[in-house]
């Protein structure tokens, strides 16, 4: 009876130790996405919140997914983690996914999930998808197959958000979040912060201690039919971080050429954008480079991308992950911002960028100066 004992609470403690890995990765209460049951006071963190999953009581024609980039300290290791779900139009083809891509190397991978694994936390931004988990502090790589074994564990810390100004202005997108029928949502969780830990990937080890981060996400039906994006956080003055996007966007039976972004400068944010009132001119365009003037009533912001090496993500149409575009993952950004008076305020690069130019970019650009006209 004592060796039955013995092994039964031995059963217990390994049967916790499990559950505590998983479950216990935090104390936040999370709710499976299958279970689709009501939530009090959730449709209220969601408007308040747009980091947080947006997509509960959606089952088709949906997608959701959060871009997570991390550069070692050194540069010499980028990797960006994409966890999401994926809802087909008809509702048939329903599943999490994680995407990765090494900045380095361009390869990419794709590894999909059962929604059933999917969970996601009732109180804050926190999601788990199988022994996976992701929140704006911490995100827990466990996936195993027959060719790949990815495991580590990445502490986020000193994290630089987006400032809440008013009820109608919770998020990038100004008032424009608000809109029921957007095509595509977009959200900037964290613009700039440091890394700890390390991913291992078929024993090959990523170290990104003393490196830096960033945390974006898109939710709705499919991505735009064209966009620019670019993003970096790795300039040569330590906390300047820059992201702008640029796309199509459909509207009440029309359409028009949108646009958002911040830059992260000495301490402060400043945000650009169509709900702004600011300008954005298009000026060179080439396949692989552009050049783009932003100018609103505080600055002048001239960019220069041009893009080297490009992965292949998996991209939303109608909720399923039918795309395929390019994402530059190793592209050059020159930056220069000017005062109302002409004077240089900044001067800056970097050759460690994300750069993304899909579909007919030319659109943008004749919508946009058409608009100007």
């Amino acid at each position: 009876m004592r060796s039955l004992a013995i092994v039964l609470v031995s059963m217990f403690l390994v049967i916790g130790f499990c559950i505590g890995k998983v479950s216990g990765q935090d104390s936040k209460p999370f709710t499976q996405y299958s279970d689709h049951k009501r939530i009090p006071g959730y449709h209220s963190l969601k408007l308040k919140n747009p980091q947080v999953f947006q997509g509960n009581k959606r089952t088709r024609k949906y997608f959701e997914g959060w871009y997570f980039k991390m550069v070692s300290g050194d540069g010499k290791a980028v990797l960006s983690v994409i966890p999401g779900i994926s809802l087909s139009e008809e509702g048939k083809d329903q599943h999490a996914f994680i995407q990765i891509i090494d900045g380095r190397t361009a390869l990419t991978d794709y590894y999909i999930f059962p929604v059933q694994d999917f969970y996601f936390s009732s109180d804050s931004f926190a999601i788990r998808i199988g022994n996976n988990y992701f929140s704006k502090e911490k995100l827990i790589l466990d996936i195993s197959n027959d060719s790949t074994s990815i495991r580590g564990e990445i502490q986020m810390r000193n994290l630089t958000e987006l400032p809440v100004s008013s009820h109608l202005n919770t998020g990038i997108m100004g008032w424009y979040r608000f809109v029921p029928f957007m095509q595509c949502y977009h959200g900037v969780v964290s613009l700039n912060h440091q890394l700890e830990g390390t991913i291992s990937i078929n024993n090959k080890k990523y170290s990104f201690s003393e490196g830096k981060g960033y945390i974006e996400k898109d939710w709705g039906s499919s991505m735009p039919s064209a966009w620019i994006w670019m993003q970096s956080n790795n300039f040569g003055q330590n906390n300047t971080s820059l992201m702008l996007s640029v796309a199509h966007i459909p509207w009440l039976g029309s359409s028009f050429t949108g646009f958002l972004g911040f830059l992260l400068y000495n301490g402060k944010i400043h945000r650009f954008a169509t709900y702004t009132h600011a300008k954005i001119n298009i000026q060179t365009f080439g396949p692989d480079s552009l050049s783009i003037l932003i100018n609103d009533k505080k600055y002048q912001i001239y960019i220069d991308a041009i893009r080297s090496k490009s992965g292949m993500l998996k991209a939303p149409m109608k909720g399923s992950m039918d795309r395929r575009i390019p994402e530059g993952i190793d592209a050059k950004l020159f930056l220069r911002v000017f005062d109302k008076k002409g004077m240089l305020v900044l001067s800056d690069s970097t050759s460690i960028a994300g750069l993304e130019l899909v579909g007919d970019v030319q659109t943008l650009i004749r919508k946009e100066r058409k608009k100007q006209r």
